[in-house]
């Protein structure tokens, strides 16, 4: 250890912060036996590490010491772990449980014990107890209701329930829940949601009322489409099942579950459709029919529903909320009775109106991202019928009404009305996720492609991720792929792709098949199919969670089924290549897909990529594998069949033109031989240049051509592509007033908030700010800012699970002053920008230790601590 200077330390004692229990805070329905918990060591000073960790759990908050924990104590563990950290007491069904935890430090130091925190399990074994499935016949979304009886002083309820496709849950005539679009999609024959509601302050002595409206969603789709959504194995009308527990203070226990005790009738929404938007009738409205009072004599019994095929599983991941309201910024009467509002930005979520009108008037609302003609254009090829995006009410005549959908939700910017003129609102709608990353730079292009990515990754977070929120609504896997870093680098997506995740496993075929969008009705498995850069996601993506979240858990969970998918993608490859039909999506001048080319490259090496990641994760979980030979053979059949050694190029003979994507993906995976790896490069950036700094590639190759430039010393070209103002570029969709990313390069892209060609932000963080997270839950950081052209300052700010990591750069002349965060649990490689190790200064330098040069870079391994460093020559 070095000397220290007068008043430092190498870290104070610890303090646990962010305590967590399955990646959320005080969560409700927990539904695994063995939760994991979690928490942020801090401390001042440089170095500090953690050494070891008691955790006490207990029945009530008071008992959390060591002498009183009456339900576990780990005792003290010699472990640097802060997450993942397994619960190994007893975990009895609907019941809370109490934790802190106290760390020692690598000085041995013991720390205060943290604040307590709680979690609260879900059914677990017990299931829905009596409870059955009840539904019925109705001419519209069905209203379902159960009078019942408090007749003592409430201790706890909850609400167990779930409503297929979504249930408005009521009690009292209040929301049980401000989440919407609930419970969250998935592939209903494997997996069926239920949420966990704390309704203790609804109840009252005496009568009560609790129910649910029901929506279609994707279980009961009836809008046909070419998914097939509406022939999907769990198609069938709206159902619920819900268990209602009261504890009361004297200990009695009473329940209420979905019976035929229950009654139904038929509602307002006349009909409800993700893909046509919805009908509400105004003058069939039934005020307080959730609640008290209410004589629903004339509703019918409810009736006991099949069962879904799927388990019932506590839902863990983010519900969809409403987010923020937005008023218009315009709104322009386009001729006599039609008014187009303008709303300033493209989003997901839906209109709220305001109107005074006569009864029986019709006010419709149809949405879209583009207008054309004088009217908002709303039109999906995929989907039968005139009627998409639209909304319809229909006006009770009783004075000022205000109504806004529950059962769908619509991709635009503009919305038009027609019928009455009536106030509208903008209400962004989607899962509620936090973002974790805070960027700036004085690249004002830069900051304005961080903002528009992330609002598009957000208006296509539904439960599931999603290609476009105005289109299809389909969990594309190639989308997720390609998105996944710049994503997870930009939100805390740990429980989110944690679910997501769990509907690749159930959609996969008894062969191994995954199918290119998740969940699947069935399609996607012949009609796109081999697709293989598609459903390669998979183990990409639990990569990417280990990556970012060190979940080792998830990696053993999807072994078996990840295994049984490579070996279905190994078995059908032929003369050591992966037939694809899709290819690199999208490129510019091909609105119809990819560009003329082998399929097979690209498709070889995203199963090279695959595989190689497999091998990773099968060493990381000790499970025996083949996968490094299988992607060494793959790079071998890839090199023999595509590259021109001569030349130094990837191409085939189906390729007119030289493709980007063909040359950037082989070298961004490591697939290149060592001796033509310069030569590679150098060709690349020579077509790039010569094609005036602008790219061809689609979705595939975006999200590499940058940062491979920038790898091999080709930054300023990089820069120049990522600035490039005129067609086809990022910049050029902003100069046509963009305000998300687009599907395609051209003015007329079919979507609007489309993700997978906005990969451009991951490139941004880590090139430009210069953080890079290499591994392990962030257990190893890179800080190099390596494409500094046009640029003089950055910084990025990241709440990772280990803590705040921060990187900031300033450059003055050939002064450049870089800050660098890391928290406790982190080692940071800094790579300094000079001409020499002499010109660089580390504050404080006593902890720094002494560099290394190679490259142009001074480089430092620092631990914990804020880290000063000035080059004098950058």
């Amino acid at each position: 250890m070095p000397v220290l200077p007068d008043g430092w330390t190498p870290g104070g004692p610890l303090i646990p912060r962010s305590l967590q229990t399955e990646y959320a805070a005080r969560p409700l329905g927990v539904d695994v036996a063995r939760p994991r918990f979690s928490w942020i060591a801090a401390a001042p000073g440089y170095g500090a590490t953690q050494s070891a960790y008691r955790v006490l759990v207990a029945s009530a908050p008071e008992l959390l010491t060591p002498d009183a924990a009456d339900v576990w104590d780990s005792g003290k563990v010699e472990s640097a772990r802060t997450f993942g950290v397994e619960y190994e007491g007893p975990s009895a069904a609907r019941t809370r449980y109490h934790w802190t935890v106290q760390l020692w430090d690598g000085l041995d130091r013991e720390g205060v014990w943290a604040e307590p925190e709680w979690f609260e399990t879900g059914l677990l074994g017990e299931g829905f107890g009596a409870a059955r499935w009840i539904g019925g016949r109705t001419d519209s979304a069905p209203l379902l209701r159960r009078a019942f009886t408090i007749d003592g002083t409430v201790r706890r309820a909850r609400l167990y329930a779930s409503g297929l496709g979504y249930a408005d849950l009521r009690l009292n005539g209040q929301p049980v829940t401000d989440a919407v679009l609930d419970p969250g999609f998935t592939a209903y024959d494997h997996t069926v949601l239920y949420g966990t509601h704390d309704v203790t302050v609804l109840l009252a002595t005496g009568e009560n009322v609790v129910g649910a409206e029901l929506g279609r969603g994707f279980f009961g789709l009836t809008t046909a489409n070419i998914w097939r959504w509406h022939e999907a194995p769990w198609t069938a009308d709206p159902r619920l099942i819900a268990r209602l527990v009261v504890e009361y203070d004297d200990g009695r226990i009473t329940e209420i579950g979905t019976d035929e005790s229950w009654r139904i009738t038929g509602g307002p929404t006349l009909s409800d459709s993700l893909y046509a938007g919805e009908t509400y009738d105004g003058r069939r409205a039934l005020p307080g029919w959730d609640s008290a009072g209410f004589d629903a004599s004339s509703w019918t019994t409810a009736a006991i529903a099949e069962a879904p095929k799927g388990k019932l599983t506590a839902q863990a991941h983010e519900p969809i909320r409403v987010i923020e309201t937005v008023d218009p910024v315009e709104v322009t009467e386009v001729r006599p009775g039609v008014w187009i509002a303008d709303f300033g930005r493209t989003v997901a979520g839906w209109t709220r109106l305001s109107v005074t009108a006569p009864a029986g008037t019709t006010i419709s609302l149809t949405h879209g991202e583009t207008v054309a003609n004088g009217n908002v254009e709303a039109k999906n090829i995929h989907v039968e019928g005139d009627r998409i995006q639209r909304d319809e009410y229909i006006a009770a005549g009783h004075g000022a009404e205000t109504w806004e959908p529950r059962f769908s939700y619509k991709g635009f910017r503009y919305v038009q009305i027609e019928g009455a003129r009536a106030d509208v609102q903008l209400r962004v709608a989607n899962s509620d996720v936090r973002g974790v990353t805070r960027f700036t730079s004085t690249q004002s292009a830069y900051e304005q492609y961080e903002r528009a990515m992330r609002r598009t990754v957000l208006s296509n977070l539904h439960g599931i991720p999603t290609d476009t929120p105005c289109y299809e609504k389909n969990g594309w896997t190639g989308d997720a792929q390609v998105g996944a870093p710049t994503m997870l680098a930009t939100l805390d997506l740990a429980r989110f792709f944690t679910k997501w995740l769990g509907d690749i496993r159930d959609s996969q075929a008894d062969s191994g098949q995954l199918p290119v969008i998740v969940p699947s009705s069935g399609w996607g498995f012949t009609e796109l199919s081999p697709a293989t850069e598609w459903p390669t996601v998979y183990p990409i993506l639990l990569r990417e969670m280990y990556r970012w979240y060190g979940d080792e858990r998830l990696l053993r969970e999807h072994w078996e089924s990840l295994d049984r998918y490579l070996a279905w993608e190994l078995g059908r490859v032929e003369d050591g290549l992966s037939v694809s039909v899709l290819g690199d999506w999208l490129p510019p001048g091909y609105s119809e897909g990819p560009a003329p080319e082998d399929r097979r490259l690209t498709g070889t090496a995203y199963l090279y990529r695959a595989v190689l990641a497999a091998a990773e994760i099968g060493e990381l979980i000790g499970a025996p594998n083949d996968y490094a030979k299988a992607a060494a053979d793959l790079a071998d059949g890839l090199n023999r069949a595509f590259l021109d050694r001569d030349a130094a190029r990837y191409r085939s003979a189906d390729d007119p033109d030289y493709r980007q994507t063909s040359n950037a993906v082989p070298l961004a995976f490591g697939i290149v031989p060592a001796d033509l790896v310069e030569r590679v490069a150098a060709g690349l950036a020579a077509d790039v240049e010569a094609r005036g700094f602008h790219l061809n590639t689609g979705c595939l190759g975006v999200g590499v051509l940058l940062p491979v430039l920038t790898a091999h010393g080709y930054g300023d070209v990089a820069t120049k592509v990522a600035l490039q103002r005129d067609y086809p570029s990022w910049g050029y969709w902003f100069g046509l007033g963009a305000d998300t990313m687009w599907e395609m390069w051209e003015e007329n892209s079919r979507s609007r908030n489309h993700y997978f060609q906005g990969t451009v932000v991951q490139w941004i963080f880590e090139n430009v700010a210069g953080l890079r997270v290499l591994g392990a839950g962030c257990e190893q950081i890179l800080v190099r800012p390596d494409a500094r052209t046009e640029v003089d300052s950055a910084s990025i700010r990241t709440e990772t699970i280990r803590g705040r990591v921060a990187v900031s750069w300033m450059k003055t002349s050939r002064v450049l002053s870089l800050e660098v965060q890391v928290p406790v649990g982190t080692t940071a490689e800094v790579q300094v920008p000079s001409a020499a190790a002499a010109d660089v200064t580390a504050v404080p330098h006593a902890f720094a230790g002494e560099p290394t040069y190679a490259g142009g870079y001074t480089i430092y391994t620092v631990p914990a601590g804020q880290w000063h460093f000035t080059s004098r020559s950058a």
